[in-house]
């Protein structure tokens, strides 16, 4: 992600497509020499930035900066680079290039981070866990189970970045208010050769179509949809390592801790889980950012004013390299994420009496006669009663008092068979295989694995 947002790939992409514009203009017929487009292509990545910033600093423009540069090092091209063409022909198109290149490498970050996810779930898909609502014990889940719930959110979010990608397209040739008319003055009003030559430089430059119509830039809401999906990548992440921060508090699972890792400088034995806080905190900051571009979209006055370039030049290269370190976070934490089961064990059968009411009140309702609301009423007085008793320190348990209620009509070893952890998890084992069979797999197989990625070292 830093390749893609550096000065040399900014500015290299830029040669390229002052060459595209060039060799494309030649090929339909502009006096354009061999020599000029030979001497652009020796030099494309060779770029003195230091001679750039002096150009800039004389002419306070940073496009006539690197024309010159770039004639200094093609004298043969000198006076035929950016023909016709406005400062957007290279910064727009450029910024189009770099969100391609950036949001593919999110959509492989991503997949990663589900690849990681898919071999947890798969792990624990059968160890009952307790489930909360409102962070208050519910019914049992799978480990496995919940981490789909994780996965089917970034699987959103791919389909989102699918979908961005297939529908990215170039701003193209345009000139200065989009109207083209440097173009059709050069091929003396020829609209079929200024099509043409659109279409030559988009297929250059990897795009298969241009935008129909623009005014200086391309549109705006470009920006803002694709900083929305940056943003929708970190809430998915950030739900996940909030869930493992909570998770964390309760000793369930413990995300990867370096054997020499340091928890507290006063605290020795703590073991907080920093990466997951990390993804919090750089989510957080992405899904800020997303304001940003679209305060910029439904700002541009007319045909284009320059109130976008200063925030989109940082927005939008933070969004990307902010989300890029959620999801190394995420796949790192994914894949060395470890599963205490004794203490998921442990809370689960001190809520399990509770657990296996909901049970008994179909058990009941199930009979001949049965009454739902009957049965939910008098089961909810006992458990109140219960809860209250365990808060107060007393004697006495929920089974023995559902048993001993004539009205509800079950014994306490029916309650202890309907307390079985297997017995209350429902289908989320079988909701895990199915998962990560019918969703999951052809999404990884689709992407290939890429080698070390998830479990390179992380530094928080």
């Amino acid at each position: 992600m830093e390749r893609i947002f550096s000065p040399a790939f900014r500015f290299g992409t830029w040669r390229r497509l002052w060459l595209a514009l060039a060799e494309a203009q030649r090929e339909l017929g502009l006096e354009i020499p061999a020599e000029a487009t030979e001497q652009m292509r020796a030099h494309l990545d060779d770029i003195d930035l230091e001679a750039a910033a002096d150009y800039e600093r004389r002419f306070r423009h940073d496009v006539m900066a690197h024309i010159r540069l770039f004639g200094d090092a093609a004298p043969a091209a000198r006076g035929i680079i950016h023909l016709g063409a406005t400062s957007a022909f290279v910064g727009d198109n450029a910024d189009l290039i770099q969100h391609r290149e950036a949001m593919t490498l999110v959509r492989d970050r991503v997949v990663q981070a589900v690849r990681a996810l898919a071999a947890f779930a798969e792990e624990h898909g059968e160890v009952a866990t307790l489930a909360y609502t409102h962070f208050q014990p519910a019914q049992p889940t799978t480990v496995g189970k919940r981490a789909t719930l994780w996965i089917q959110d970034l699987l959103i979010d791919l389909d989102e970045i699918e979908h961005r990608l297939q529908a990215l397209k170039m701003r193209g040739v345009r000139g200065t208010t989009g109207t083209q008319a440097s173009f059709l003055q050069l091929f003396a009003g020829d609209h079929g050769k200024v099509d043409a030559l659109e279409r030559a430089v988009c297929t250059r430059l990897g795009f298969d179509e241009c935008y129909p119509v623009s005014g200086q830039t391309y549109p705006r809401k470009v920006d803002q949809a694709l900083m929305a999906t940056l943003a929708g990548v970190a809430s998915s992440c950030s739900k996940m390592a909030h869930d493992i921060r909570l998770l964390s508090h309760l000793r369930e699972v413990e995300e990867p801790f370096e054997e020499e890792q340091v928890g507290s400088s006063a605290m020795p034995y703590k073991r907080n889980p920093m990466r997951s806080e990390r993804i919090c905190a750089l989510a957080r900051h992405v899904m800020a950012l997303s304001a940003g571009p679209a305060q910029t979209a439904a700002t541009q006055w007319l045909e284009r004013t320059l109130d976008d370039s200063a925030n989109r030049r940082i927005a939008i290269p933070d969004a990307y390299m902010a989300t890029d370190a959620v999801l190394l976070l995420a796949a790192n934490v994914a894949a060395g994420l470890r599963v205490n089961e004794a203490v998921v064990s442990a809370n689960l059968d001190e809520h399990l009496p509770f657990m296996a009411m909901e049970a008994a009140m179909m058990h009941t309702a199930a009979r001949e006669g049965g009454d739902r609301q009957a049965a939910h009423e008098r089961i909810r007085r006992h458990s109140l009663e219960a809860a209250r008793r365990i808060a107060a320190g007393e004697l006495g348990s929920l089974f023995e008092m559902v048993a001993g209620d004539e009205g509800l009509d079950i014994t306490q070893a029916q309650l202890e068979a309907l307390a079985e952890p297997a017995a209350l998890t429902g289908r989320a084992g079988w909701q895990v295989r199915a998962f990560l069979a019918r969703s999951v797999a052809p999404v990884l197989e689709r992407y290939p694995a890429r080698s070390g990625a998830a479990g390179a070292e992380v530094r928080v």
